[in-house]
């Protein structure tokens, strides 16, 4: 017998054993596949942390990722003969680059600048490693010991069951466990574990006599050190996290956590503290008063008592809600439970602990979802006399979708007639069509509309949107009652309302789920 035989050429073993054998290769292959269904989700995750991701980037991979596929299946056809081993080969490859994979790209992206290389390579090596697996694995499924006599179809449905449920597995662990509980670098470090461990199994008890002796202990050596090269990885995880993040921000970093949603950052350096959404800043405390006093109390109006807050989970908003006399109830929808830990801990002496009021109800939702759904015991009966839409800029599809001419449809049902709406709407200079994409978009939802803008150093020229439903253009006004104010008064929000001719209104298409105009807005840069 020659060597090329042996992984296809053995003495068949008793039925019984033959079944055992071919459910651990199963199970086998259900891990594998969570792995690499694991591996796609931290490069489109990589995609949108490192390099702000979006439709295009997110095509390129999967379209990349599945033709890599293709390519590693066709790449590995003249190592079919020797299949046992090349798949132990192929396992061991792909648990290093798979495990080793986000940590790279991260350091790259730190200390370059620029990752986008990095992500295609490796893109095209785990999208061919995982692509030779289904060959292999069908071969030793068909011809070896493992599978006995069974039907090419019967085999195959085996496969793909097995390979389907493990994708299943990999897609839902990856954001509720392994992102949230693990990181990007130890949670891919920890998929790549599991790729070699499923390896070292088929190794020892599948394969051990269709190789050599030597074959096999060579194969458990390199599996061995591998495991032993992603543990150390685990474990200096952290530093290398931290110095790698921390040469991305200026001032010191306080505070980390990547969430389900988002990677949450927030820097202090002396009595200025700063909070970045995926790496976007959201506000800095040297000037965040401009910017919340304009967005909070104009659509106040006069008189108002109830209020809903969308977004903002730093809960400055809720602070200067609660400096305003006469509201007495105010409801929070915050998709990430994340931001609203942070704000109630770390973020706590910015917000003055406001998302602990008794007045201040927080629900966690997608806010889209929430408005969609009757909810008689928070919201007032008549709806709510202001809402306040505090979101960061939308450069991803789920930020995208709150833009959207049906989400502003959505907020009329919880507006109480004559209510008034305010919009965070990016900035008139710097990206002018995403600007004027919101108040197109809010005004064909059918709200009369008022745009106004402010200087908020930090940020530059920052607008808004105030909505009323109902007749009438409202007028932004500061209420009568409001509490003494460090920036807005009467006067200068007259100004706010003034737009020279560099960033002159714009009539456009509103934007929608069908068609997300102003994700394509944000993506076309600054001025």
């Amino acid at each position: 017998m020659t060597a090329t035989d042996q992984d296809t050429a053995a003495t068949s073993p008793p039925q019984t054993s033959t079944m055992r054998w071919r459910a651990l290769l199963l199970a086998a292959v259900s891990a594998c596949a969570a792995c690499g269904i694991v591996y796609e989700l931290a490069l489109l995750t990589l995609a949108t942390s490192l390099d702000g991701g979006g439709i295009v980037a997110t095509s390129l991979i999967v379209a990349g990722y599945v033709a890599a596929l293709g390519a590693g299946g066709l790449v590995v056809k003249p190592l079919l003969k020797r299949a046992a081993i090349t798949f132990i080969a192929v396992e061991t490859l792909l648990g290093i680059v798979g495990g080793l994979f986000a940590a790279l790209l991260y350091v790259t992206f730190s200390y370059l600048g620029g990752s986008t290389v990095v992500l295609a390579v490796g893109t095209a090596l785990i999208g061919g490693l995982v692509g030779a697996e289904v060959p292999l694995l069908m071969t030793l499924l068909q011809r070896g010991q493992t599978a006995g006599a069974v039907d090419t179809g019967r085999v195959l449905a085996n496969l793909n069951a097995a390979d389907y449920l493990g994708a299943l597995v990999g897609g839902l662990a990856w954001p509720f466990v392994v992102l949230p509980q693990l990181g990007m670098i130890r949670g891919a470090a920890a998929t790549g574990m599991i790729n070699l461990a499923a390896a070292a199994v088929v190794a020892l008890f599948l394969l051990r006599r269709v190789v050599s002796g030597r074959e096999l202990a060579t194969a458990l050596t390199a599996l061995a050190a591998a495991f032993a090269l992603l543990t150390a990885l685990i474990v200096g995880a952290g530093g290398i996290e931290s110095t790698s993040r921390q040469q991305l921000y200026a001032d010191p970093i306080v505070a980390y956590q990547h969430s389900a949603y988002q990677e949450i950052v927030v820097t202090r350096r002396g009595d200025d503290m700063r909070l970045y959404l995926d790496g976007g800043l959201q506000f800095s405390t040297r000037d965040e008063y401009r910017y919340t006093e304009s967005l909070v109390y104009p659509v106040l109006g006069d008189g108002a008592r109830s209020v809903l807050v969308i977004g903002g989970g730093d809960g400055l908003a809720d602070r200067e809600l609660l400096r305003q006399p006469g509201i007495d109830k105010i409801v929070h929808v915050e998709l990430d439970p994340a931001v609203i830990n942070l704000a109630r801990t770390t973020m706590r002496q910015a917000n003055a602990g406001a998302l602990d009021s008794p007045r201040v109800d927080v629900v966690i939702a997608d806010a889209m979802a929430w408005l969609r759904t009757p909810h008689p015991d928070v919201v007032p009966a008549g709806g709510f006399d202001a809402v306040i839409v505090d979101l960061p800029d939308a450069d991803n599809p789920i930020l995208g979708r709150l833009y959207s001419l049906e989400f502003y449809t959505l907020v009329t049902r919880a507006l109480a007639p004559n209510g008034l709406v305010v919009v965070q709407s990016g900035s008139p200079y710097s990206t002018p069509t995403a600007f004027w994409r919101t108040v197109s978009t809010i005004q064909a939802a059918g709200f009369a509309v008022t745009p106004y803008h402010v200087d908020v150093p930090t940020f530059g020229d920052w607008g808004f949107t105030l909505g009323r439903r109902g007749p009438g253009v409202p007028i932004p006004t500061v209420p009568k009652d409001a509490p003494p104010l460090r920036f807005l008064n009467q006067r200068v929000l007259d100004a706010a309302t003034v737009f020279a001719g560099d960033v002159a209104p714009q009539r456009l298409a509103p934007s929608t789920l069908e068609n997300p105009r102003i994700m394509t807005d944000m993506r076309s840069g600054y001025r």
